[in-house]
């Protein structure tokens, strides 16, 4: 269970290590949504996305004995690097199961915080395969990228802080994250509830990953229809863990296509100046195609992150 206080002590915990993001407006954006926008920049966070917080958080917490055998996870990208920052924080090994599809660029960054990567298939039953073999072989302790309430109160602090820092004299009408596994979405909710609990949380997803609408409706975990989408860091399921939360604090799940994620991407590049991925585009992709529910709102944005392969832009 995660309360209010656990994400306070998870706050605490990882302050040391992770950057407090800048918060940054846009005025030609706001006026083309009709909205006032601010955007949580974890694009400038440690390893470049928010997956630091929850990773640490995680990490932070295993006892000397679990740490004596490192840690190991499988990811994509951000969790990867993640973990193997806060292994090198703390001292110890990672072992990070990564599908031989993954971006160079973040295989790169793994490799570069001294962590061994093991390359799989890009099917999760390979991913989870290859993190049992790694804890057979090594004794590893395993961090699970979202399906773990350390990772959840980890990603949390990412709202609570743009909620501190500007949604005191007004709060936020709402929030919203992109959704994937479902860790930074559940940690977001949480933090609204507990915080501003007169803020609604919002997500967006994908249309070729479109898992957590389906879930989000029925009750039960789904799976997506299909799965193609330039969002490479969206493409997993909920677990029944933040299926609950979502459900229980959770609005509404608004759903993107490419052309909408690229275009939300560059006119981020463009007006704002900064470097975004694509799965971090997803929400403001969503907030421009639904405009009309935003109009004159105080809308809070998480930009998750910026490893994007500079030779693979989509524009």
């Amino acid at each position: 269970m995660i309360f209010q206080s656990t994400i306070e002590e998870a706050h605490d915990r990882i302050r040391p290590h992770i950057h407090r993001t800048p918060v940054l407006t846009n005025q030609t954006i706001n006026q083309r949504i009709g909205a006032a926008l601010y955007f949580k920049c974890e694009n400038f966070q440690k390893i470049g996305a928010f997956k630091a917080r929850g990773g640490l958080n995680a990490v932070l917490q295993l006892s000397p004995d679990e740490l004596a055998n490192g840690v190991t996870t499988h990811s994509s990208g951000n969790h990867a690097q993640a973990i193997a920052y806060a292994a090198r924080q703390v001292g110890t090994k990672a072992y990070i199961v990564m599908p031989r599809t993954a971006p160079q660029v973040k295989k790169d960054a793994v490799r570069g915080y001294g962590a061994d990567v093991i390359e799989c298939e890009p099917t999760l039953d390979a991913r989870e395969a290859g993190v049992q073999e790694v804890i057979e072989r090594t004794g590893a302790a395993m961090i699970h990228p979202f399906d773990d309430d350390r990772v959840i109160a980890g990603q949390a602090t990412s709202a609570k802080e743009l909620m501190e820092d500007y949604g005191q004299d007004k709060p936020f009408d709402v929030i919203l994250a992109p959704v994937g596994g479902g860790g930074l979405l559940s940690g977001t909710a949480l933090s609204a509830h507990y915080f501003s609990p007169q803020t609604r949380v919002m997500a967006g997803e994908p249309e070729g990953a479109a898992d957590a609408i389906l879930s989000f409706r029925s009750g039960v975990v789904e799976k997506a229809p299909y799965i193609n989408t330039i969002a490479d860091g969206l493409m997993t399921t909920l677990s029944p863990r933040t299926l609950a939360i979502i459900r229980q604090h959770v609005s509404d799940i608004l759903t993107v296509s490419d052309p909408e994620i690229i275009g939300a991407m560059r006119l981020i590049w463009e007006r704002m100046k900064i470097v975004i991925e694509p799965s971090c585009a997803v929400p403001f992709a969503a907030v421009m195609k639904h405009a009309d529910q935003f109009t004159g709102q105080k809308v809070g944005i998480i930009l998750t992150g910026g490893n994007v392969d500079l030779g693979k832009l989509p524009f």
